[in-house]
């Protein structure tokens, strides 16, 4: 029987327009106009406004809820989203832009078979209780609003006893739990903010109204990295309008509450999450490095939903907070060449996300590897790309590597040839003059910048080649302690706090930067559609040598060939 579910309630009609995959909003859709920017999606510069836009589900990064919203503030956003599978982002920032702004997007779930039956639709019309196309007509049904256990607590922020805001906040938790089929909300010990970077109008717009209606958090709460550094941005040459508004931004969560540490990589702070602890956070990279590395528990919770938790302390209690939501449904055996660098582990991540885009992965066969923390870092956030995963598993490295994939699940093998075409895709083919070097995404730690001082001794960026590396406040002030950042500014490296290369734009992004590159996987991914440049992709060494030299070279790495 066809089963088709409205998420969010809308009357409305267009053209359909079904991707070939799943997108991230964020770095893959352009909020002033609506156009696919993605220059690794299938579907890239087509245009997502007034149309109905189908897609398994979303991917990629958590603020893809925020782009939504600035697409409806600007009058550009998709008539309507169809989804057939679990999907959240997307899902939070239409209800956000209709439940505090009165722009509406309707959002609806299908089976399968119904999905593929509009795809091949050119229009369809959304009506109360019907999806019409092609002289068909699909019943639409109310999300299932079973009955589900709130706290006293809960029930006192519902009813706006904790004040307007809480009650905005409790209300959204409630729908999207819902949404998420959760039988209940559950206590969290600690949130991470992701909707601070100034990456459009609509991020301050929801935020200084949270502040308004007086927001305050309630449990401990961090910050992602954020689009100015405060403590020098008229050095770096920023316009004072943006620095501004930037700093509003960052200084309204602060005023909520929130810790300012600025830094993507929250799990590098003193006292990360413990394993099983249930925490709230946002930011792609973090929450999956969470889950996969540390054990942790959260859901990759949408921009906006991460507030809502902080202010009342509580999740819906579904997906990965769930011990039997994190077994594997896909397994992917590795063949590692026998030679490799560091380079690999971006590689193989970004490699992973697209053979389990809406599933969590099982690698096997890297069990003789021994990857350090950074390139479990590097791995996650590549991964963060091209799935929709809150987490992964690799059997030999991870806490919950050894538990096996279900029983049925799909069986993948990647192999040198696989990585060699990855390797292809990241770089530019015959681009060998750079002029920039960019360096941590997602932050940089403690080690990384240790072994980049190593790898500069004694030798000095080019004339015309800056490198630069983004890190946060709490890695910074150790560094500085041990004498690591003067040994990298000797060298001719900038080090920048607060900001990182996903909300970095001109005029502290070089401007006479053409080609760049990086060492890391997320940032080639999103660097092309981000900043219109030309992207080179390798190892640390690579990018040290590349910065010292002025130039790469375009013949695959040696243990690729």
């Amino acid at each position: 029987m066809p089963h088709a579910v409205v998420l969010v309630p809308s009357s409305t009609a267009g053209e359909v327009l079904p991707l070939r995959e799943g997108l991230s909003f964020w770095g893959g859709v352009d909020p002033e106009s609506g156009l696919i920017i993605d220059a690794h999606h299938p579907d890239h510069g087509a245009c997502l406004s007034g149309r109905i836009v189908m897609m398994p589900s979303s991917r990629g990064s958590c603020s893809g809820s925020g782009v939504l919203l600035e697409l409806a503030l600007n009058d550009c956003a998709p008539a309507a989203l169809i989804f057939c599978e679990d999907e959240s982002t997307l899902t939070l920032g239409a209800i956000v832009a209709s439940e505090l702004f009165e722009r509406n997007i309707a959002v609806l779930r299908l089976d399968t078979q119904s999905y593929n039956r509009v795809a091949l639709a050119k229009h369809a019309e959304i009506r109360e209780t019907a999806l019409c196309f092609d002289a068909e007509e699909i019943a639409l049904s109310a999300i299932a609003q079973a009955p589900m256990k709130l706290s006293d607590y809960d029930q006192h922020m519902l009813a706006g006893r904790a004040g307007e805001a809480a009650k905005i906040a409790m209300r959204t938790l409630c729908i999207m739990a819902a949404v998420d089929r959760a039988p209940r909300l559950i206590d969290v010990s600690r949130a991470h903010i992701d909707g601070c970077i100034l990456a459009h109008d609509a991020n301050l717009v929801f935020a200084e109204k949270m502040l308004a209606l007086g927001a305050k958090v309630q449990i401990p709460t961090t910050i992602n990295a954020i689009s100015v550094a405060q403590d020098n941005w008229r050095g770096l040459g920023m316009p004072e309008a943006f620095a501004n508004k930037a700093n509003r931004l960052a200084n309204a969560y602060v005023a909520m509450g929130a810790q300012a540490t600025m830094t993507c990589a929250p799990y590098l702070l003193e006292n990360p999450p413990a394993a099983n602890e249930a925490v709230g956070w946002s930011e792609s990279n973090a929450v999956i490095y969470a889950n996969s590395i540390l054990g942790a528990r959260s859901a990759k919770h949408p921009d906006y939903l991460d507030l809502f938790i902080a202010i009342t302390g509580r999740a819906p209690d579904c997906g990965v907070y769930r011990s039997e939501q994190r077994q594997a449904q896909v397994e992917v055996h590795v063949s590692l060449p026998p030679m490799y660098d560091d380079a690999v582990w971006p590689m193989l991540g970004w490699l992973l996300g697209t053979l389990a885009p809406n599933s969590i992965p099982l690698m096997t066969g890297l069990e003789a590897a021994r990857p350090s923390s950074d390139d479990l870092k590097a791995l996650c956030a590549a991964f963060g790309t091209t799935s929709a995963a809150p987490m992964l598993h690799i059997r030999g490295h991870t806490p919950e590597g050894n538990r096996d994939a279900s029983p049925d699940c799909a069986q993948h093998h990647i192999q040198a040839q696989d990585l060699e075409k990855v390797w292809q895709g990241f770089n530019e083919p015959d681009v060998q003059s750079l002029e920039l070097i960019a360096i941590g995404s997602p932050h940089a730690s403690v080690g990384e910048c240790e072994l980049l001082a190593r790898l500069f001794e004694g030798r000095h960026c080019a004339a015309g080649t800056s490198c630069i590396v983004t890190l946060g406040r709490s890695v910074y002030a150790q560094l500085e302690k041990r004498g690591t950042i003067a040994k990298l500014e000797s060298a001719g490296v900038t080090l920048i706090r607060d900001m990182c290369w996903c909300s970095m734009t001109e005029p502290v992004f070089p401007v006479e930067a053409k080609t760049l590159m990086t060492n890391s996987g997320k940032y080639a991914h999103y660097a092309v559609g981000l900043t219109g440049r030309q992207v080179r992709f390798g190892s640390v060494g690579d990018c040290v040598e590349a910065a010292i030299t002025g130039v790469a070279s375009s013949s695959l790495p040696i243990w690729l060939r």
